[in-house]
């Protein structure tokens, strides 16, 4: 089903290239890739919807986890920090706070394994502590 996705918000990116949530397009595919451990895509997708909208925090905090599974810690931590500045508060000062955000943790067990193996194992690398 995720792979089915990635092409639909692709078509609606074609449609509408220049719709005020393309940031949150770009987000999604980059999401999607990143969760498929398709890190250079999800890099690609998550430095555009940076760059579209550049306030959100949720995206820096994935772009960050992306660039640490790269090896690229330096950029990770960047990210991470500006995450950080974004959210302005504890939201990503640790893996717990992230997972108990609402609509960041899914209840599903597959998503979740997905969310583990890419997304919290790459905000660990960039240096967010477990608690």
């Amino acid at each position: 089903m995720i792979d089915e996705a990635i092409p639909l918000v692709e078509q609606a990116i074609r449609l509408s290239p220049r719709d005020p949530l393309i940031g949150s397009f770009y987000n999604m595919i980059g999401t999607l890739h990143l969760l498929h451990s398709h890190t250079d895509e999800a890099i690609v997708s998550l430095e555009k919807a940076c760059n579209a909208s550049p306030g959100v925090p949720i995206t820096r905090s994935r772009l960050a986890a992306a660039y640490a599974l790269r090896g690229e810690t330096e950029r990770a931590a960047a990210e991470l920090t500006e995450a950080r500045r974004l959210s302005g508060g504890d939201l990503f000062s640790s893996v717990a706070h992230v997972k108990s955000h609402p609509g960041v943790w899914s209840g599903v067990p597959k998503t979740r394994a997905l969310l583990e193996a890419t997304y919290f194992a790459g905000l660990r690398k960039a240096g967010m502590p477990e608690k």
